[in-house]
Formats: structure tokens, sequence, C-alpha cells
């Protein structure tokens, strides 16, 4: 490669020095006392299975893991009904992310997905030497027709993330089966679910199918479907996820994975939290309950809210977003503005605890008193 004439990897700086300012702003967020409402994580923290897990993993650390992650791969083989060659159990999914863009990508070819989505997409496709094709939403939506409009003879990949973040808004059943039953052949389509126990719930209280994604896996088709075990879970710092898929593609992945990138603790975290059901449905319930209290709460002080299928409100605020998301992390309350998506008069707000989500409201009830003639109006 020559940089002088191949701007690629320029642009690669760019991004990471732009991931280094993330993770500076995430080391900020845990200083004492502060309500971090930014990064979508479980407000109830790990399950007490989970965490008893570890401890026991603690006492044999001093050996590698499975490599394979024999006993996870097995359980959630199981529990989705594929074989265990279709799952490949990875360093959170976005370490799938990358395995795929690896596998399938590179100089000359390109991936597609919908603009104001999951950022690491374009990091991923671009790390591969591959370029990322945004098709434009329709209102806060994602619009599949935009997206099947810019697939070429180039494209391998398609991402999805259902619900999407950051808007928090969904695909439903029937729109993903016309869209999958419509795409080329040469094309993999990567269905990231990381919110979909959240989903999965508010379908269920709202009448509705949520996702289809794991009978395309069964039936073998191009699809991959990510899960993580760090958002219901409450595993976000131990970083595991896995994909299911073709088990020829899982292996291609496979081999390509770091060795021993999953951790011991992080194996026995996921396992014992998979049956943790009380933690999860209390996470799901609370959500659910508080999405309603803090989306009329936000609504009531002026931002327009866009109805959420994940465990984030996505929220335009009428402002320049960093601004607010500054004023609000002095008062140790973190948000997260949306500039880097797109949308620089928009935030992101994690729906957290009742009492978390109070202080939140509480806190821009003051900012709105103490300075009355602010436009927090959104569009």
């Amino acid at each position: 490669m020559t940089y002088g004439k191949d701007r690629r990897f320029f642009d690669l700086v760019n991004e990471l020095s732009s991931g280094q300012l993330f993770v500076r702003q995430l080391d900020e967020n845990t200083r004492p006392g502060m309500i971090r409402l930014d990064s979508n994580e479980n407000p109830f923290g790990p399950s007490p299975l989970a965490l008893e897990a570890m401890r026991a993993a603690l006492e044999h650390s001093s050996f590698y893991p499975d490599d394979e992650s024999t006993s996870l791969r097995h359980k959630l083989a199981k529990l989705h009904e594929v074989p265990a060659e279709q799952v490949q159990v990875t360093a959170g999914s976005t370490q799938m992310l990358s395995l795929l863009c690896q596998t399938l990508l590179g100089p000359g070819l390109n991936a597609v997905t919908s603009e104001r989505s999951f950022v690491v997409y374009g990091m991923a496709v671009r790390a591969a030497g591959a370029q990322l094709i945004e098709a434009p939403m329709r209102g806060d939506g994602v619009n599949l027709t935009a997206v099947l409009d810019l697939i070429n003879e180039h494209t391998r990949l398609v991402f999805l993330a259902n619900p999407n973040n950051p808007t928090g808004t969904l695909l439903d059943a029937t729109t993903i089966d016309k869209f999958v039953a419509d795409i080329a052949g040469h094309v993999t389509v990567v269905l990231d679910e990381a919110y979909g126990e959240f989903a999965s719930y508010f379908a269920e209280r709202r009448k509705t199918q949520y996702s289809p994604s794991l009978s395309y896996v069964r039936r073998g088709q191009n699809v991959v479907v990510l899960k993580t075990f760090s958002k219901v879970h409450g595993l976000a710092g131990l970083r595991i996820g896995y994909g299911l898929g073709p088990a020829e593609l899982m292996k291609y992945c496979a081999g390509l994975r770091n060795t021993f990138s999953v951790s011991s603790m992080a194996q026995g975290a996921a396992l014992a939290a998979m049956d943790d059901r009380t933690h999860i449905q209390r996470t799901l319930i609370n959500n659910a309950e508080q999405s309603e209290i803090l989306g009329a709460g936000l609504s009531e002080l002026g931002f327009r809210v866009v109805p959420t299928w994940a465990n984030f409100m996505y929220c335009n605020v009428g402002q320049e977003a960093s601004a607010l998301a500054e004023t609000l992390r002095e008062q140790n309350i973190s948000v997260r503005p949306l500039e880097r998506w797109g949308a620089p008069g928009c935030v992101r707000v994690s729906i957290g605890t009742p009492q978390q989500n109070q202080a939140l409201l509480h806190a821009l009830q003051f900012m709105r008193a103490k300075v009355p003639n602010v436009q927090v109006v959104g569009e």
C-alpha cells in the first residue's frame, strides 16, 4: 500500500482518534456519582448468578480459556435451535463484525447500511479496505428500498441494526422477510440484534412480531444474526457476544479470530447469565415501564422523542446536542450527543432506573428554569 496515494490509512487513523476520544469520554463518566445514560448499559448490572460465576472463574485464571467456547456455543445452539457449527462466540458482537468484514470484504468491494446507524460498521468496513455506502433514512426509520437500490455487483455485506442504534426504530417481520427474499445471492445480510431482547418484549406487549431472523439461519440462508451479552445481561465490560450464520462462513471467521480472545470469566458469566430469568425479566419490565415515563417527561420538556424498541430514547433537542450533553455532565449525568451519527441536534438517552431517569428529568427542568428562553423544541 502506498499511503501517499491511498487515503484509507489516514481515514482509519482519524476514525481511531475519534474512537480514542470516545474512550476518554467513557473514562470521565466513571467518576464517582456519575449517572451513565450514554452507553445503553444495564442499569442493574450483571445478574447475581453471573457474578458468582465470575468469582469462581478467578480461581482458574492461571489457565488459558477454552478457545472454542465449547460449553457456551452448545448452550446457545440449543437455545436457538441450530447446530453448534452455526454459532461463533466472539469478544463482543463488534469482533464478529470485524471478522465478517475481514472474511468477505477487501479493496474494490463495499458494504451497504443505513445512515444514522451503528458507527462501528464504518470502522470495520474501512479497516478491511472496503467502502461503506449509507442509504438515506425515511424519517427516523431505516429505508430498505433505498438500501436495496444501493446494492451493486461489488456489494458483499448489508448491515441492518434492528432495532436501529441510535434511533431505536424497528423493521418488522414482514418487512425483513421481503427484504431478505429480494436480496442478491452474492450479498450476506447481517441482522444486528444487540437490542433484540428488548424489542421482543415490546413486540409482545404491542401485539406484533419482532424478527424472523433465526428462521433464515436454520434454513441455511445467506444471513448472519448478531447477538450480545452486553445489554440485557449486563456484561458489557466482559466483551462477549456471538454470531449465528452459515456454518462455512462461521468456520472462515473462526480462522481469523484471535486465539483466546474470549476470557474464561466472560464465558462463565455468559453461561450463568442465560439462566437468570429473574434478572432478565426485571431488566425488561423496568425498561418497558420507564420508557413510557421517561418518554413522556422528555416530551413535556419540549423534546421530540422517537418511540423506542430498545433500551434508549432518541431525542431531537432543538439545539446543539454537545452543549446540552456537556451541561448535563457538569451535573454528573451523561447522555450521548449524536454529531458522529449525522444528527447534531439529537441525543441518545439510555433508559435507567426510576431514580436515574428522574434525576435526568429534574436536571433538564432546572436547566430550562435557569435559562427560560433557551430553545429546546424539536423539529
